[in-house]
């Protein structure tokens, strides 16, 4: 969602597919709606937000009929394609609780009516502690969703602030707590590396996080994104870019901790709470978030609002950033500002680079033979676990230059220092 969008080609004023790159049939379908508004723009944010209207369908009051422009759009343009039912739907931001929760209830009505969604589809909204009340969780609930992310970040207040955070810490409890007796699943978001947070700083986080009790749990490494009010204020020397050292130990200390209160990895970034019978090291966990993994697995997914991007088998494209622009070409066709058709070239980098960062771990049959070479090597260096992998002997063939040496089999799943050098593991295994 970086409001830096690519150039690429220019989209079909009708949004149709061409069938011939829509790919094999019965893919999963997720939808992504995204809610643009924000009472403050976080100074690390680079996500298309803004913090003021932009007239009617641009603006919190009238934002729902351009969504649902676009939801009859995307049902009529994905009609012919024999998608299996929507398993997911995610609400991000921006504060999608900007909106009342009657309107967001709305929404997801809008979407039954044009989609066959599966009968346990996994509904999730994401919303600030300061942006909801017992009672609109409890509305959310009844309305169908299922999930809330809360977007807790730090427990400590010099760090939110540092972030332009404005809730209150104090205020996680509570809003976990309401969440729960709605009967949603609750997972706070959580960011380490923020300049001047100490390493006991981050522990008291963790800590406080894992007393409420979630379901699930994401922490992300703070970046520093070009044109945010947190690079100027590095580029100024007000800041100190974080330290890739100092995040590797607080990445480390998650694990332990979260690993000891009963919390299996599935993502690099994301652990879910066990439920009885479950074992860490895989992505079929109960609490896992359906819709990250069906990005990991390289599903099919529409994207709605300014800016989203979405991917159906090998075409990708994505709308116009700003919501005025948006909102006004969904009154004549569709918003789409530019896409490409992927090559093979590309989804096969993709599924590298998206499957080895789950605990699944990618096939190694999925690796071009060039590159399986570097296998050993990196078990070597302690990158990759080697009980997935097996070794058999190639044939010797007359004239085989190959003679003697041993092909590997089976599934590259990182180890934990392996998780925090993913990327390289990545370049070694696509160059």
């Amino acid at each position: 969602m970086t409001p830096i969008l690519p150039d690429g080609s220019q989209w079909p004023r009708d949004g149709l597919l061409d069938p011939k790159l829509v790919a094999s049939p019965h893919r999963d379908l997720s939808l992504y709606i995204h809610i643009p508004f924000c009472r403050v723009r976080c100074g690390y944010c680079d996500f298309n937000t803004y913090t003021v209207g932009f007239g009617s369908g641009a603006d919190v009051a009238s934002y729902d009929r351009s969504v649902i422009r676009e939801l009859t759009l995307a049902a009529h343009v994905l009609e012919p394609f024999d998608h299996r039912p929507v398993q997911s739907i995610f609400f991000g931001g921006g504060t999608p609780t900007m909106l009342d929760s009657a309107t967001l209830v709305g929404m997801v009505d809008a979407i039954r009516q044009r989609f066959e969604v599966a009968p346990r589809c996994e509904i999730t909204v994401e919303a600030n502690p300061d942006t909801v009340t017992a009672d609109s969780l409890a509305t959310l609930a009844n309305g169908g969703f299922t999930r809330v992310s809360f977007g807790m970040q730090s427990a400590v207040a010099h760090v939110l602030q540092t972030l332009d955070r404005t809730h209150d810490p104090l205020r996680i409890e509570p809003v976990v707590r309401w969440a729960r007796e709605a009967g949603l699943s609750a997972s706070l978001d959580l960011i380490y590396g923020t300049p001047g947070e100490s390493v006991s700083d981050w522990e008291r986080s963790l800590e406080l996080a894992l007393r409420v009790e979630p379901d699930h749990l994401s922490t992300y490494a703070l970046v520093i994104e070009e044109g945010t009010k947190m690079a100027a204020q590095v580029r100024r020397g007000e800041l100190p870019m974080p330290d890739p050292d100092d995040e590797a130990e607080k990445y480390e200390l998650a694990d332990q901790l979260l690993s000891s209160a009963g919390f299996g990895w599935y993502e690099i970034s994301n652990w879910a709470r066990l439920r009885a019978g479950e074992t860490a090291g895989t992505t079929q966990l109960r609490h896992a978030s359906v819709h990250n993994i069906a990005y990991w697995r390289d599903c099919d997914w529409w994207g709605i609002g300014p800016g989203a991007h979405s991917h159906v088998g090998n075409v990708r494209w994505w709308n116009r950033k700003h919501p005025r622009a948006w909102a006004d070409a969904l009154n004549t066709g569709s918003p789409a500002q530019a896409g490409e058709v992927l090559t093979d070239r590309q989804r096969q980098l993709e599924k590298v680079m998206l499957a080895i960062r789950t605990a699944d771990g990618l096939d190694i049959e999925d690796i071009e033979p060039q590159f399986r070479k570097e296998i050993p090597r990196l078990i070597s260096e302690g990158l990759v676990d080697p009980a997935d992998i097996g070794f058999r002997e190639l044939d010797a063939g007359a004239g085989d230059s190959s003679a003697g040496t041993a092909a590997p089999s089976g599934r590259v799943k990182l180890t934990l220092r392996g998780r925090l050098l993913a990327d390289y593991v990545t370049r070694e295994l696509t160059a």
